[in-house]
């Protein structure tokens, strides 16, 4: 019973900080300058456009049906663990579609894509050696985000958002 109660604990924990993490991240985002948010020229295609099959615009039970069941479920958002060192939460709109897919890589990740893999350039780097860009696709729909904590154990975060008009 305390071994349950103690691993209750720890994801409880676990997806506190999580949590907390990806809401710094999104306020980061909403504050940056509008020098900093970047628009790609017209005609650019995004490098990443999906997670695991799931794209912007997907309907609630086919993004399930790609990920599987989530740790934590929910009618607005869906919430992953994937192997201990990815966080993964699916956003959806009130039609039950996916607005917005965010991706935290803990330490202990192998393969942490870059930000010009994501991006398809360089990401700033901040004094304290943090990282940060963010790129809007307007003709995709969406903006995409590229954030590296600084640090011995830096989470990385990629964050795909649908452009609101």
């Amino acid at each position: 019973m305390f071994c349950r109660f103690s691993n209750f604990l720890q994801d409880r924990n676990r997806f506190t900080l999580i949590l907390v993490g990806i809401l710094i991240c999104i306020a980061l985002a909403t504050n940056v300058s509008l020098a900093q948010r970047r628009a790609a020229p017209d005609d650019q295609e995004p490098a990443l456009s999906e997670f695991k099959g799931v794209r912007i615009g997907m309907k609630t039970d086919e993004a399930r049906k790609k990920l599987g069941n989530p740790t934590d479920k929910g009618a607005e958002q869906d919430f992953y663990v994937f192997n201990d060192t990815q966080a993964v939460q699916i956003f959806y709109d009130k039609a039950g579609a996916v607005t917005a897919i965010s991706i935290d890589f803990m330490s202990g990740e192998k393969v942490i894509p870059s930000a010009k893999e994501v991006l398809g350039s360089e990401a700033d780097t901040k004094p304290d050696g943090g990282v940060y860009k963010m790129v809007r696709y307007p003709k995709a729909g969406y903006w995409l985000s590229y954030s590296r904590t600084a640090g011995n154990s830096p989470t990385t975060t990629i964050t795909m958002q649908k452009i609101e008009h």
